[in-house]
């Protein structure tokens, strides 16, 4: 059910649904930036009031032409300005005196051009921050909102492309308009209907998340495609994102910036870097975005989303003329994080009254060639599938002319059932529009059709339960403050408080006191160096493990100290932590970073060398609660040695997630004054023995790394 927010009274709606436009630099040519967003608004129909503006025309596509700005006859809603961009700021000051509500901006020559360029950009924000009007671009290729016919872009892809013949429901927001007009081609081409076309230009002062608030709000858009290079504004992109998802509506994103060399064109094209790759991903996730990573999936997943109420989920039944097939789709769909469960054996049994005995019914179901021979048993097998509890959509593989045979009952069986199937056709079916009006989407490639259904499979899996947005709903932690004196064993200290458990030390400033420590906590122990000053104690020296007697404790007491002396003669140092020795199943590393993005993320792996090497690391953006650090650790590759790899004694996982989320607090209590905070390792114990933290450091927010391992 969606809320009654509207997009009437967003700053956006004069911008996107105005009632009436301007369009400085009118030409009557429509091959020009001035001319055919004119051309547009007149040959599709656009209702609103139109004024071109050029002192070279009298009329321009049948339409009066005006001198200046100042002469048309009411204040408009939008103005397009089509004019050089040394000229833009100074229209803009007549736009605001005109009383103008909003304004595009097509001109490049801004900050994507360099210094000289950024210091017109830099003229027309200032300008802009002292009114109330909402300006867009420069450097954009414009809008369409397809539901009223508003053309306000010199797009040419709108002569070639098929025009809808009413309205649609998905929208397209990118921050490039080349890719907008290349994936509004491509998705017309499949029949998908359109709301907005939107492409965002330099963001000098609208951003891609508010455009994307407005498209939560806007009750024409079910569905956004959306291309994004870097975001400005991450908290309004996550609360616009969660309205998404709320309101249960589909959000697909292309996050350019892989690669390095991806990345360098991003910044070259935005004048603004890139952010980080995974920690995007991680985001998409956890509100539910589905990723993409090529134009025709995006288009084929906006086709897909025309099913989107359709009962469906991760676990797939599989079934096909051919067990060659069969096992190619579930190796495929398996390794894009799908389910293909064997099927309850009552409904194999059914399966198996109408598949020979060589067909295979455990799923993938192998009907073979013989369901030709009894067509009645399709309606029953399709049936039984769509009522078990056991699975959550169905995929059907057919060559055309078999296809032709089990579409009335396909579509028989969708209405009576609210299941999701799914047909794949490589042949030439001459019911597949057919099925698709009766709610039975049809791909005619095994390849695409995998690179769309995964995906929207598992956006309707997490679409059942959100966990995340319930946990941003809870009270977060209140603020706390670091320690004056900020090294391991006082961080350790405060993060115990939140539920990290620390292993047992004491401090000695002494060798005889140190002594004393070892001797009562029981050998073997560590020693370690404690200064906020030394970044790397292992690089200063400062490290003696297993010490097994009272000599090795005294021994190492001096070296430790004369060591690290040597290293930073000027370090404060408070004397050395006696740590007990501490054996386990495993070292987990705990991170959080501030993501320039997202704000405080996490990120955990297995400690030492396997994360180094393999960087088989999980992230999140933060808060992370119980279940979530369980995902998190359920990510890694080596996750197994937690689990009882090869009969070996698991490790205290349910330990290691209470540790993860009691970080995830502290993390949020000390974002204020912390950029990074990072235990390493936290050690896993035997299951049932509790985990411990072996080492912790903070990095303030002033930048300054006050301790390390």
């Amino acid at each position: 059910m969606l809320s009654p927010v509207t997009t009437k009274n967003h700053r956006l709606e004069p911008l996107l649904n105005p009632a009436s436009i301007a369009v400085v630099g009118a030409s009557n040519n429509a091959a020009r930036i001035g001319g055919m967003p004119l051309a547009h608004l007149t040959k599709f129909g656009y209702q609103g009031r139109i004024y071109p503006i050029n002192p070279k025309y009298e009329e321009v596509f049948g339409l009066r032409c005006y001198a200046d700005i100042e002469s048309i006859p009411e204040a408009p809603d939008l103005v397009v300005l089509a004019i050089a961009a040394a000229d833009v700021t100074a229209m803009l000051r007549r736009c605001a005196d005109r009383g103008a509500r909003a304004v595009i901006v097509y001109a490049a020559g801004f900050a994507e051009e360099g210094a000289k360029g950024k210091l017109l950009q830099d003229e027309l924000e200032a300008y802009v921050a002292t009114t109330d009007m909402v300006v867009a671009g420069p450097n954009l290729m414009g809008f369409a909102n397809l539901n009223s016919q508003v053309h306000t872009n010199f797009a040419s892809v709108f002569n070639t492309a098929p025009m809808q013949s009413g309205g649609g429901a998905v929208s397209l927001l990118t921050q490039s308009g080349n890719v907008c007009a290349a994936v509004y081609a491509i998705a017309r081409r499949l029949g998908v209907e359109f709301s907005h076309f939107i492409n965002t230009g330099n963001e000098a002062c609208v951003d891609f998340a508010q455009y994307l608030e407005y498209l939560a709000q806007d009750d024409g858009t079910e569905v956004c495609m959306g291309y994004i290079e870097e975001l400005r504004d991450g908290p309004r992109f996550i609360a616009a994102a969660e309205a998404f998802a709320r309101r249960d509506k589909l959000l697909i994103l292309y996050k350019a910036g892989e690669t390095e060399k991806g990345s360098e064109a991003v910044r070259s094209h935005t004048s603004a870097l890139a952010g980080d790759q995974q920690i995007y991903s991680a985001a998409f996730r956890q509100l539910n975005i589905i990723q993409s990573n090529d134009f025709v999936q995006m288009a084929q997943l906006a086709h897909l989303a025309q099913y989107r109420q359709r009962s469906a989920g991760k676990r797939v039944a599989i079934i096909t003329i051919s067990g060659a097939l069969g096992a190619i789709l579930a190796d495929k769909f398996i390794g894009q994080g799908l389910d293909v469960p064997t099927l309850p054996q009552a409904l194999q049994d059914t399966l198996r009254a109408g598949i020979p005995d060589y067909g295979m019914v455990s799923n993938p179901v192998d009907v073979t060639g013989n369901v030709v021979n009894d067509p009645g048993f399709v309606r029953t097998a399709m049936e039984a599938l769509a009522q078990s509890d056991a699975i959550d959509a169905v995929v059907v593989y057919a060559p055309g002319y078999m296809l032709d045979r089990m579409a009335d009952d396909l579509c028989a069986v969708s209405q009576k059932y609210p299941r999701l199937f799914i047909a794949i056709d490589t042949g030439a079916a001459q019911k597949r529009e057919q099925m698709r009006a009766g709610g039975v989407p049809v791909f005619e490639d095994i390849g695409v059709a995998v690179s769309a259904i995964s995906p929207f499979l598992l956006w309707q899996e997490r679409r059942k339960h959100n966990r995340w947005l319930d946990v941003r709903t809870q009270p977060a932690p209140q603020r706390a403050a670091l320690p004056a004196v900020r090294d391991e064993h006082r961080i350790k200290q405060l993060l115990a408080t939140y539920g990290v458990p620390s292993v047992a030390e004491q401090i000695a400033t002494t060798a005889d006191a140190a002594v004393q420590a070892a001797d009562a906590m029981g050998y073997p122990v560590v020693l370690k160096i404690l200064s906020q000053d030394i970044a790397h104690k292992t690089e200063a020296g400062g490290v003696k493990l297993r010490l097994a007697s009272a000599d090795q404790v005294r021994s190492a007491f001096d070296e430790v100290m004369a060591s690290a002396r040597a290293y930073a003669p000027d370090a404060r140092i408070e004397g050395v932590l006696i740590q007990k020795m501490e054996s386990g199943i495993s070292e987990l590393i705990l991170g959080a970073t501030r993501d320039p993005v997202f704000g405080m993320t996490l990120t955990v792996g297995l400690g030492g060398v396997l994360t180094e090497i393999y960087k088989d690391v999980s992230h999140r953006v933060l808060p992370v609660d119980e279940a979530m650090a369980r995902d998190m650790l359920g990510e890694l590759k080596a996750f197994a040695l937690l689990d009882g790899f090869r009969g070996k004694p698991k490790g205290d996982v349910d330990a290691a997630c209470k540790a993860i989320a009691g970080f995830s607090q502290a993390v949020l209590a000390l974002q204020h004054e912390a950029d990074e905070i990072e235990v390493n390792p936290l050690l896993v114990k035997q299951q049932g023995s509790g985990v411990c933290m072996l080492d912790a450091l903070v990095i303030p927010a002033d930048g300054g790394a006050d301790n390390n391992h």
